[in-house]
């Protein structure tokens, strides 16, 4: 059921918005990868990541992966965050030697620096996201510049 809410189940939706209340601007979500796209999409960014190991029939992966998503909301702009399906994507899974799940694998600059195996509270990964933002500064200072072009 958390799947269906956070949009990752494959095939799955989000939740819709029924009856004449406004519509609330959506909470941003991690992104799903695939063995195809996670070059691009993580090793590539900018920004630093967190993807999310998952599978379907992990039962801790499904809060880990509610943990995930509250991440992808309150470090919107700051932080990449990313979900891959093990089952569906074993490649990706292989080359970074995931052999448990959830793990999650904090990256800076397309490199590997921190992991996660197992279930934590979120308290713990928000000080996990802090460490990776401070110890990536040219990454979080690239992602200002950008915001201040912008304005």
């Amino acid at each position: 059921m958390l799947r269906n809410l956070f949009g990752r189940k494959k095939g799955g939706s989000p939740a819709s918005q029924a009856g004449s209340a406004p519509a609330v601007p959506a909470r941003p979500q991690p992104i799903d990868v695939t063995d195809g796209t996670f070059d691009e999409a993580v090793l590539a960014s900018a920004l630093p990541a967190v993807v999310d190991f998952w599978a379907e029939w992990c039962a801790p992966c499904t809060t880990m992966s509610a943990y995930v998503a509250f991440l992808a909301g309150d470090y919107a702009g700051r932080l990449n965050v990313a979900a891959l399906d093990v089952d569906e994507n074993p490649v990706t899974a292989e080359r970074y030697g995931v052999m448990g799940l959830p793990t999650l694998l904090f990256l800076a600059n397309g490199v590997e620096v921190d992991r996660i195996i197992g279930l934590v509270p979120y308290e713990d990964l928000k000080r996990q996201v802090e460490r990776l933002l401070i110890a990536s500064p040219a990454q979080s200072a690239a992602s200002v510049e950008v915001q201040d072009a912008s304005l």
